[in-house]
């Protein structure tokens, strides 16, 4: 059962943004603390990648738990109500995910999926440095 009531839901869903959350703008803010200058959304390349290091041939996307479907993570879960739109819903988001992600490295791309929890963990700032070789 849903803790909000249906307008209050649709307000919330609305409001929720594809580009420029404030997840992918902390991710944006430690590789450019790294000294690495990207691109921002390139629709040339399979799945619109949140930042594109082209020089370096490498693609970090950010992922948010809820609409990527973190498996370690609490928000990752299935809402209670509505199963029957969310189950396929939220499927189709992952299977989109994979294929995007496959059709990169086939072409030669390095990726990087960042979730919004790690975002919590100064860890990702070493994973980060790590996948870009700073």
């Amino acid at each position: 059962m849903d803790k909000l009531d249906r307008k209050r839901r649709s307000e919330n869903m609305r409001r929720i943004r594809s580009k420029n959350m404030a997840p992918e703008i902390a991710v944006r803010s430690l590789v450019h603390s790294l000294g690495f200058r990207f691109q921002l959304h390139s629709r040339v390349l399979p799945g619109s990648p949140d930042l594109v290091l082209k020089r370096h041939k490498k693609i970090v996307f950010v992922h948010g738990c809820f609409w990527h479907q973190h498996k370690k993570c609490r928000e990752g879960r299935i809402p209670g109500s509505r199963r029957d739109y969310w189950i396929p819903k939220l499927a189709r988001n992952q299977a989109r995910d994979a294929a995007n992600i496959a059709a990169l490295k086939r072409a030669g791309w390095r990726c990087l999926v960042v979730w919004e929890c790690e975002l919590k963990d100064a860890a990702v700032l070493n994973r980060l440095a790590t996948f870009l070789g700073a």
